[in-house]
């Protein structure tokens, strides 16, 4: 398959691959399914988390995917990296499998236009967006995934160009303790390491205490492998807190803190072929601090501290680390407060962001900047069949002054289970440190007169939420000004980055979840479809031909198919992926998940890539081919 395939040829494939997807495709676990007449479709209650106004998942306006625990169990692999690659409209492109490195971007946007949040805390890396993912929580300890597509600047600030994803960790109810185990190997031979056969190991802990006054979880996990090509070893090292603290009758804190450590062989990750012996080693710190409390009855104030300590060490030649090697340490402080009033025509929303940023770096230098935003909603269900929630951010930053950033999004509610919905907003990118000063001369330099990225978009569309069935189906435009891309016009001149192009991009979504079979019914099915179609196009001002590192390497058809099987102790998931890039070949990948759950736990059997396909996400790095992972839980 070519490059040049087109929407029909999509959907004829997927029909020839349907009797393969219906074998290996994505499921809910026993629990899930056998839970389906209580939940019915799963989702329905789930509140989206946003840091004012809080709204169930059935009623919101905007294009929102949510990925829950019982998902979270089900789907094969590990890492939130693998977690997110089976989101349709999300484009992750890992450079490191199983964790290591990867970039994500939304509906056909950069990997510096997705904005990354925990617990609505942002985790926006100004040195650089490829270690946005670099997030500090092991996959147990999170309860839910939330993402927005479309610029989400009035909720979420600067920065949410393209959509955001929100990692919702989970409270718990009662005391007690998990275990997880695994390992895995694709038999192949590592013919650099006397023919040992490349493998990988991990480990999760987790425990919480639950008392009248207070809960506490904490969660650890250990990663290892020695990789799958040369020079592809990894060692992964995350720690998690969260507390809640209850103060008063209507009050509590709230405390998070979060430690990562990894350490991997960078092959062909960012200067193929030359960097075949480099090496990179990332530190993350993540901490803060809230209270959430009702002032009146009507009234409820929420402020928040939180800080970022990221550490990248990439080391050219990592057994010669006196020459091309790069240091950064960067450190963000953010302090916000929101505030909530219930009112007789709707619910108003609004709050104070301070954030400063700060990076310390031997090819980078020493830069700080201060960003300052204001922002108010309001939403209300007073209309006869309508909902409307519309806002604003006002933005100010240090180096380029003020911005304003409105948005509305409107639902009208057709019957008990058709909705029409529609949303337009706009949205800015600043540019990273790494876009203004960086000096990695002769292969890239930094442009200080960049100037940011500027955006509108507008979406419209249908959704439907029955007892057995949750779709919808929208359209997207968006509007992008002042496009910022690593260019050059030469082989000999280094990468720079300017705002050089406009991108337009025109974009159709569509999805379903539909359980197959009766409540009643001893096999359970459930099966899901999505699909993304994107049509981008970049208006340049250059009047040369230029070389661009990321304007033409968005996705232009992705399909997510997913079948469900869920028989007694016995559950099998598999997913199906199909990805047509504008600049490289189409091509599948399938997953699948084995699953025995016995009283205290399960033990389950992953198979990745299992048609063992050869295909490229980033880079020039080759991903692995079939790999099996053997693996067992454990519950107290």
């Amino acid at each position: 398959m070519n490059a040049s395939l087109r929407l029909p040829s999509v959907v004829g494939l997927f029909i020839l691959y349907l009797p393969y997807a219906s074998v290996a495709q994505t499921t809910l676990s026993a629990d899930t399914v056998m839970q389906q007449d209580e939940q019915t479709i799963p989702l329905g209650e789930v509140v989206i988390t946003e840091n004012r106004l809080q709204l169930p998942f059935t009623k919101q306006n905007r294009n929102i995917q949510v990925i829950d625990r019982k998902q979270i169990e089900a789907l094969p692999g590990h890492s939130l990296n693998e977690l997110l690659s089976n989101v349709a409209g999300v484009d992750l492109r890992q450079r490191g499998p199983f964790g290591a490195q990867a970039d994500v971007s939304i509906d056909g946007g950069s990997f510096e236009q997705t904005l990354v949040l925990v617990n609505g805390v942002k985790v926006l890396d100004a040195q650089t967006a490829h270690n946005g993912l670099n997030v500090p929580i092991p996959t147990d300890a999170i309860e839910r995934i939330e993402i927005i597509r479309g610029p989400a600047a009035r909720i979420y600030g600067i920065n949410s160009l393209t959509g955001a994803i929100n990692i919702v960790t989970r409270k718990p109810e009662n005391s007690g303790g998990s275990a997880r185990a695994y390992i895995g190997s694709g038999f192949k031979q590592d013919t650099a390491n006397h023919n040992a056969i490349f493998n990988g190991r991990g480990i999760q802990l987790g425990g919480n205490l639950v008392g009248k006054l207070a809960t506490h979880s904490l969660y650890g996990s250990h990663e290892s492998s020695n990789g799958y090509r040369y020079n592809t070893a990894f060692r992964n090292h995350k720690v998690f807190y969260q507390g809640e603290i209850t103060s008063g009758r209507t009050g509590a804190f709230s405390l998070m803190g979060g430690y990562l450590s990894n350490d991997f062989g960078a092959n062909g990750f960012y200067a193929a072929p030359g960097d075949k012996e480099s090496r990179e080693i990332v530190q993350t710190v993540l901490a803060a601090l809230g209270y959430r409390g009702r002032v009146t009855e009507r009234f409820t104030l929420s402020p928040r501290v939180s800080y970022r300590y990221a550490y990248d060490d990439y080391r050219y030649f990592r057994h010669d680390i006196s020459r091309a090697r790069s240091q950064h340490h960067g450190h963000s402080l953010n302090t916000e407060i929101n505030g909530t009033l219930q009112t007789v025509a709707g619910d108003v929303g609004v709050g104070l962001e301070m954030r400063n940023e700060t990076i310390r770096s031997t090819n980078i230098g020493d830069h700080d900047r201060n960003n300052f935003g204001m922002y108010a909603e309001f939403k209300t269900e007073k209309i006869n069949r309508l909902l409307l929630n519309a806002g604003a951010y006002i933005n100010y930053n240090s180096d380029y002054g003020w911005q304003l950033f409105p948005g509305i999004d409107l639902g009208y509610q057709l019957d008990e289970h058709w909705k029409l919905v529609a949303h337009t907003g706009t949205g800015q990118r600043i540019p990273s440190f790494t876009d203004l000063y960086l000096d990695q001369r002769p292969g890239n330099i930094g442009n200080p007169h960049v100037a940011p990225e500027t955006a509108w978009h507008a979406e419209g569309g249908i959704k439907y939420a029955g007892r057995r069935l949750i779709a919808h189906a929208n359209y997207f435009y968006r509007d992008i000004d002042d496009f910022i891309d690593w260019i050059r016009e030469t082989p000999e001149e280094p990468y720079q980055p300017i705002n050089f192009s406009q991108s337009r991009v025109h974009g159709i979504s569509a999805s379903a979840n539909y359980r197959l079979s009766e409540p009643a019914s001893a096999v359970a099915w459930m099966a899901g479809l999505s699909y993304t179609w994107l049509s981008p196009s970049i208006l340049t001002t250059s009047e040369h031909l230029v070389h661009s590192k990321y304007a033409i390497e968005s996705l232009r058809h992705q399909l997510v198919a997913s079948l469900n099987l869920a028989m007694r102790r016995f559950s099998v998931s598999a997913i199906t992926r199909f990805n047509e890039r504008i600049t490289y070949k189409s091509y599948f990948v399938s997953d699948m998940r084995i699953a025995y759950r016995f009283k205290p736990g399960e033990i389950y059997l992953d198979a990745q890539n299992v048609f063992d396909v050869t295909y490229i996400e980033a880079a020039a790095v080759p991903m692995p081919g079939r790999w099996f992972s053997l693996g067992v839980t454990y519950r107290m």
